[in-house]
């Protein structure tokens, strides 16, 4: 789904999350991906604010943390009740509290819930890139995880999770066929690696990114004036869907704010996997050992 946030705002997000789900769901959906943190937005001010701004980042921080989600609470059982009455399983971005302990650290997670609403399991970013890791904690081993739904194995790593070629050899010793990579990279760059990962992976892989327009950010976040002149998107989006054979089945979407649908032929991952395996008959485990920590 390429949408964006209702920004900075948990109820306002959550809901319009909610009406997506509904939608995709009578269309016909199975699984929907909404993008990175969706709830309660993208901390785009990382990139354009300095770390010695205290006096601009410390309340951007402060209603970041305000609006973020624990798992599990209100938001999370308004999610599980859309995935529920619409009959999908659900992967969503968030920005996630860690109530297990101070309460003002966040992570952005992945969180998955079933279509009987129930809750999956929610995987933290292992490694914030550059600027996130003023607001964002690191994941652990403990939260890598694959998940069996009627249509396939999901799995999922969080945009520049997919540049660790470590992290990808885990979710393909997982067994994934559905690889969901919600993001905020919006480069060309990163869509050649996504048909990268697909193929090397033999998965599908369900790339989603915030398409965000510059008027979505209220004019009262000082950090908007940083942005160049003119500026209509924040992001973009390119957002896609790929086949196990790198192919693109929808997408990328650049610039519109859509849902992008996709029938998954899942015969297509054993025929790309008859030549390359990657955590098969191509993983060569007598010359190469991989292990990763489950703790």
């Amino acid at each position: 789904m390429q949408h964006s946030s209702v920004f900075l705002s948990r109820g306002a997000s959550v809901e319009k999350a909610r009406k997506l789900i509904a939608e995709a769901g009578a269309n016909g959906a199975k699984l929907v991906v909404l993008p990175e943190v969706f709830i309660p937005g993208y901390p785009d001010w990382v990139w354009v604010v300095p770390n010695s701004k205290g006096a601009v980042l410390n309340p951007l921080y402060l209603e970041l943390l305000t609006n973020a989600v624990t798992i599990p609470d209100e938001s999370t059982e308004q999610l599980c009740e859309a995935a529920r009455a619409a009959g999908v399983h659900v992967a969503i971005g968030i920005n996630e509290r860690n109530q297990d302990s101070s309460g003002s650290s966040l992570f952005s997670t992945l969180l998955l819930i079933s279509d009987e609403g129930k809750i999956l399991g929610a995987h933290r970013k292992l490694m914030p890139t550059g600027g996130e890791r003023t607001v964002w904690g690191q994941g652990d081993g403990s939260t890598l995880a694959t998940f069996a739904t009627g249509f396939g194995r999901v799995g999922g790593l969080i945009c520049w999770e997919n540049y660790m070629p470590l992290a990808r050899q885990a979710m393909y010793q997982l067994g994934t066929q559905i690889l969901v990579a919600p993001t905020w990279d919006s480069s060309e760059p990163w869509i050649l690696a996504m048909r990268h990962i697909a193929r090397e992976g033999g998965t599908f892989v369900i790339n989603c990114c915030q398409a965000l327009r510059m008027d979505e950010v209220p004019d009262r976040y000082e950090f908007k004036t940083l942005y160049p002149e003119g500026r209509e998107w924040i992001n973009k989006g390119n957002s896609c869907i790929v086949d196990p054979l790198g192919r693109f089945l929808a997408g990328p979407l650049e610039a519109a704010q859509e849902i992008l649908y996709a029938d998954l032929d899942m015969s297509l991952i054993p025929a790309a996997k008859r030549l390359f395996d990657a955590a098969g008959h191509y993983s060569r485990p007598d010359v190469l050992r991989f292990e990763f920590g489950r703790t």
